[in-house]
């Protein structure tokens, strides 16, 4: 029986764990903090349970799904019918909506773009061209991955307005980057994987619970169920090759037939022989990483009365409803703000944050307009994601390294996607299939 150690918790270390100990293998899983879930956590404050982040998927999340299947949890969360997005301006009354009907890709996004309330009609018109245009974009080339996303929109008459009330309303909250600031190939699986290929793909599902009991909970109860070894608290410091030809390795003196790092990029490059990975020098921080900011707020009644809504003309990105999941009471309502890209706002004080945020809410949503404040706080990721710059692709590296019994996962590898969940757990199936040398799967495929 293979011995594998998984390093590594999130949710990129969980499927690899579950995926092996599902074919037989003796897995031993190593999360140096005292929980499971990796970034999409929970903590408990003055009995009110609170999301690190607000985290949301797609239909076309499929590797996720299959995740929380295999959880157990897929009754936890919610997945819309069909596509529906509400989205408010922060400076004129009324709702737009980006919202699909039941024909086929790409038509199904039409009307909804033809009937676009916060762009003009000739950005509408603009935007069907782009979105036609963003449809035959090359993902896998090189040459694609070294443009920038805002380039290629200006390129493609998609003007300032367009792209911050349209392209950034949807790219900023998966990409984690300003338009200019992308790849384009990252921009494009979005887009086109997500929008244009299948109709039913950019449904958004989100947890009915909170985090930590849809990843960490659950995934302590079904890794205990498949023999795995869960320890916590355990930081590996090092690892030692026992057999360079054939494989083999030792953390603390254990030794494993294979290893599973499921790390952030720095720290597995500080774990990594220096002949692991083909990569330039310093491929590590040239990653880097993108921040997210979550403010929290608790009103005294009820002022949204959607599961969440996005903003323009404001300095709001995304708003949710996370009373039910918090476990708050009733009779308030607890909203969370996710602002993505963060690095302006990363080091503002709370109480600056407070004044330029719970105004824009007020404008936002109108009832919020005369609702009392009863807690204000923030939250914040300050590495939440890889920073996904145009040609970073050749610093991702694949799942299997060139030492025998290495592998590697987390949403910063070769997914081709950006650093969602949905990368994670594919990646966490790509370093299992590296171990069990079965060919990985690299076609997207939306069901």
């Amino acid at each position: 029986m293979r011995r594998v150690a998984v390093v590594g918790g999130g949710l990129a270390g969980i499927t690899a764990a579950l995926r092996l100990a599902d074919a037989g293998c003796a897995v031993v899983l190593l999360e140096v903090r005292p929980k499971l879930g990796g970034l999409t956590h929970s903590f408990e404050r003055d009995g009110r349970w609170i999301d690190n982040g607000q985290h949301v998927f797609l239909r076309c999340c499929t590797s996720y799904l299959r995740l929380l299947d295999r959880l157990g949890v897929r009754d936890q969360v919610q997945l819309q019918r069909r596509l529906d997005v509400p989205v408010r301006s922060g400076q004129r009354a009324g709702v737009g909506r980006i919202r699909r009907n039941g024909m086929p890709a790409p038509l199904h996004l039409g009307p909804a773009l033809a009937t676009y309330r916060w762009l003009s009609m000739s950005e509408r018109a603009a935007a069907v061209r782009g979105a036609l245009a963003m449809g035959r974009v090359d993902r896998t080339a090189a040459e694609t991955d070294a443009q920038s996303f805002g380039g290629w929109l200006a390129a493609h008459g998609q003007d300032a307005r367009a792209v911050e009330a349209l392209w950034e309303l949807i790219g900023i909250a998966t990409l984690n980057s300003r338009a200019d600031d992308a790849s384009l190939a990252v921009a494009a699986t979005v887009f086109q994987v997500g929008l244009l290929e299948r109709s039913d793909a950019a449904d958004i599902g989100w947890s009915l619970v909170p985090l930590q009991q849809l990843h960490g909970e659950a995934a302590a109860r079904a890794l205990t169920a498949a023999g795995v070894a869960v320890r916590l608290r355990a930081r590996v410091r090092a690892l030692d090759a026992v057999d360079a030809a054939d494989g083999g390795w030792a953390i603390e003196g254990e030794r494993y037939d294979d290893v599973v790092l499921a790390v952030p990029p720095a720290e597995a490059a500080g774990l990594l022989p220096d002949d692991a990975v083909d990569l330039p020098a310093g491929w590590a921080e040239a990653l880097g990483s993108s921040p997210i900011v979550n403010a929290h707020v608790v009103f005294d009644r009820v002022v949204l009365d959607e599961p969440f809504v996005a903003g323009v003309d404001s300095p709001l990105q995304w708003v949710f409803d996370r009373t039910v999941q918090s476990g708050s009471d009733r009779s308030e309502q607890y909203i969370a703000v996710s602002l993505s890209a963060a690095d302006k706002l990363i080091d503002t004080p709370v109480g600056e944050l407070r004044d330029v945020l719970v105004p824009a809410l007020r404008r936002l949503l109108p009832a919020a307009a005369d609702a009392r404040v009863k807690e204000f706080f923030v939250t914040r990721e300050r590495n939440a994601t890889f920073r996904p710059a145009p040609g970073t692709g050749r610093f991702r590296p694949g799942a299997t390294t060139s030492r025998p019994g290495l592998h590697l996962a987390g949403a910063w590898t070769a997914t081709g996607w950006p650093a969602t969940m949905e990368g994670a757990v594919r990646s966490g199936e790509s370093a299992a299939a590296s171990v069990l040398r079965l060919p990985a799967a690299t076609k997207d495929v939306v069901s």
